[in-house]
């Protein structure tokens, strides 16, 4: 089977993935966004704190987004939450430091008129600094938002979604179809992302600070383009994600979470158990496949993210028990 061909056969589960994987990503990025700018802003006036916040935010940034991930899960179990945590974190630094540059940089003359013509420091924040330093912040957001499309295809990895589940998929069964699913998606938008990211960028930015070329009726019309881009693009989201919500308000009140490892026997028996619940009863299956090794699953259904999964004896009476003790 060449590529097209899996691309056809698998569109709806492919684009049902790239739907989850959009979620995931707005919800991070938007959260990282409402905690970085203000403690950029934070660190900016504090200067006590500056070093501290960012020393922090940059020892995470250098913690392997796997070790961070498995960390995760016995504080905050499987599924989206843990993946967006992860996101969020390594979403902070370039936000929380642009933002930080941003005003840092901003000509002291310019804050000395403020003052001179009685605003605030409030006013100040508001109607000079932030407005002059939202270039450099979104050039932060914008960094952060091409790098949590890829980082977000480790979600898949504790079932909470998204492109990941074919890549990771592809690459325990080698198959490079399956892999280059998951993988072109990913890309397209991350470059998707870095476009949109870039008109808001734009915007933002005063017209008399921009080198753009034309006369300025035809950067106003420029202007304008880019918000009804922007404007249709952030309706899209919107409705994604009140569908999404309403999807999971709607859903049936006897459910049981099913979930299997990260390996082909796994899958089957995952999905066999699943339809025979499903045909003798009226529960409603929902299924988390391939969610790693032993201790992932096993960590998952102590917490109750899942309710029943596969075992093996002999792993349990070694891996799970851990007998003989060492």
């Amino acid at each position: 089977m060449n590529f097209i061909e899996y691309m056809i056969q698998s569109r709806d589960q492919i684009l049902k993935l790239i739907l989850e994987h959009i979620e995931l990503t707005v919800i991070a990025v938007g959260v990282a966004v409402l905690i970085g700018v203000p403690l950029g802003i934070l660190i900016s006036y504090v200067k006590k704190l500056n070093k501290p916040i960012l020393g922090v935010a940059n020892i995470v940034q250098a913690i392997p987004s796997m070790a961070l991930l498995g960390m995760m899960i016995p504080l905050l179990g499987i599924g989206t939450l843990p993946a967006v945590f992860m996101v969020i974190v390594y979403s902070l630094l370039p936000i929380i430091k642009n933002t930080y540059t941003g005003i840092q940089n901003i000509n002291p003359q310019t804050l000395e008129a403020a003052k001179g013509i009685g605003l605030t420091k409030f006013q100040i924040l508001s109607k000079v600094q932030i407005p002059l330093a939202l270039p450099v912040i979104m050039a932060g957001v914008r960094i952060s938002a091409v790098t949590a499309v890829g980082l977000m295809t480790m979600a898949a990895f504790i079932g909470a979604g998204g492109l990941g589940f074919l890549v990771f998929s592809g690459i325990r069964t080698v198959n490079e179809v399956q892999i280059l699913a998951g993988a072109i998606p990913a890309c397209i938008l991350a470059l998707l992302v870095d476009y949109l990211m870039g008109l808001v960028e734009k915007l933002v930015t005063p017209i008399s600070l921009q080198n753009s070329a034309g006369s300025k009726s035809k950067q106003r019309k420029d202007r304008k383009h880019r918000k009804a881009i922007l404007a249709v693009t952030a309706a899209g989201i919107a409705v994604l994600l009140i569908v999404s919500s309403l999807g999971n308000f709607n859903k049936a009140d006897k459910v049981i979470r099913v979930a299997g490892k990260d390996y082909t026997e796994q899958h089957i028996l995952t999905h066999m158990i699943s339809e025979l619940i499903e045909d003798r009863t009226d529960i409603t299956v929902e299924r988390k496949v391939n969610l790693g090794g032993t201790q992932v699953v096993f960590s998952a259904m102590n917490s109750g993210d899942v309710d029943v999964y596969i075992e093996y004896s002999g792993t349990a009476y070694g891996d799970t028990l851990n007998y003989p003790p060492n």
